[in-house]
């Protein structure tokens, strides 16, 4: 089977938890056999060395890069920011010409390339799997990975991106949710009839985690503790709840450092916020981090928090649990589906947050047991497991259309 795949970014060019999906999803396919033809939407420079990283002996993936400056999670204002400077016509006017032009490339690529079905991840990449459903008259599979309703916490959406998920999502053959959370979303806010989405949890390979770096060991010395953020800064993620919650184990206990890694446009709200509480000297602002960076924090911290307003799935916590360190995540996440050993809370519950963060920090044997419940867990959370889920309902797709 041969998959024509869209998305808009890829490791080690990944601003977030999307890439590393398409990363853990795409290998894993390819392991059982399955070609995929991953088309981006920029030229971020992946070259042989970076395809071999993937799986280039078997030659199963082909990269196509349409040169574009979208990216995940980028606003209105902030394209038209990136564009201006460039000062090229090949760009769009607005971030909506700029993703029709993206399907207008996807609808000659697949004139030219042979595939069976079609995959796309979230909004920006589904009128390009539109364009090449038409052209092509393939399956198309939606890969929900988050909804507008979660890129916004709840507080209101826009319009036009709406428009697009529940349009394409109803054109679409078929539509894979990344948790039952967000397959609940689907049916309540965009009116799609349960029968058609296919619930697949997202995974971790712990290869991936094999080598950790030793970091930070000079505030271990003194025996301070470290609490983790780690993710986008916006109001998806809850990062005001985190510096709150914050403020409540500080009052108590004094010898504990708050670890933020991630940026986004909350960045500059939460440093405002420690400010304002007073313990802007016990937060640790590290701003976006990746790869060897990123897991030599997940394993310096001694719990981690993820404590999102709406998060559809959240692979970060899995990250956590991998790299040595348990993790307290919010009830409205869908990782807390596939995750029984992880502290719970509500991400508005700061006194619960607080409460739950002191009991780690103060019993070993807590955040030890814990952590080896959970590393037993999510051995069985892979993305080899994903990728036979996506096959099967590939195969089923192609019977309902009758290829």
């Amino acid at each position: 089977m041969r998959i024509l795949m869209f998305g808009w970014e890829f490791p080690p060019h990944n601003s977030g938890g999307l890439g590393t999906a398409c990363f853990g999803l795409t290998r894993a396919l390819a392991k059982r056999n399955i070609e995929v033809i991953f088309v981006l939407p920029k030229n971020i420079g992946v070259d042989a060395s970076f395809a071999k990283i993937i799986f280039a002996d078997e030659h199963l993936v082909k990269f196509h890069e349409v040169e574009s400056i979208l990216k995940p999670y980028i606003t209105s204002g902030d394209y038209v920011h990136e564009r201006d400077k460039f000062l090229r016509d090949i760009y769009g006017d607005t971030l909506l010409k700029e993703i029709r032009r993206y399907a207008l490339r996807a609808r000659e690529i697949a004139k030219k390339e042979h595939f069976d079905i079609i995959h796309a991840h979230d909004w920006l990449s589904f009128l390009a799997g539109i364009e090449a459903k038409k052209v092509s008259g393939k399956p198309l599979v939606l890969h929900m990975h988050a909804t507008e309703f979660d890129r916004t916490g709840g507080q209101g959406v826009n319009q036009e991106v709406y428009d697009i998920e529940r349009s394409s999502m109803e054109l679409a053959d078929g539509i894979i949710a990344v948790s039952n959370f967000t397959k609940q979303k689907i049916v309540e806010h965009y009116g799609i009839p349960e029968e058609k989405i296919e619930v697949v949890h997202n995974g971790i390979d712990e290869e991936d985690y094999a080598s950790i770096p030793e970091r930070l060991t000079e505030l271990k010395k003194h025996g301070q503790k470290i609490v983790l953020f780690a993710g986008r800064i916006t109001i998806q993620k809850g990062p005001e709840y985190f510096i709150r919650a914050a403020k409540r184990v500080l009052e108590y206990d004094t010898n504990v450092l708050f670890f933020v890694a991630g940026s986004g446009d909350m960045e500059r709200q939460m440093m405002l916020e420690a400010a304002h509480l007073g313990i802007s000297d016990h937060i640790l602002f590290a701003g976006f981090l990746r790869g060897d960076d990123l897991n030599a924090v997940y394993r310096a911290a001694d719990l981690f928090v993820l404590p999102s307003v709406s998060e559809p799935f959240g692979i970060t916590p899995l990250e956590s649990i991998v790299s040595g360190t348990p993790v307290l995540i919010s009830k409205q996440s869908g990782v807390s589906e596939v995750l029984s050993h992880a502290l719970k809370v509500d991400f508005w519950d700061v006194e619960d947050m607080a409460n739950k963060i002191l009991c780690v920090l103060e019993y070993p044997t807590l955040k030890d047991t814990l952590w080896q419940n959970s590393r037993e867990e999510i051995k069985k959370i892979n993305w080899d497991t994903a990728s036979r889920k996506c096959i099967e309902y590939y195969e089923k797709i192609k019977k309902e259309v009758g290829i």
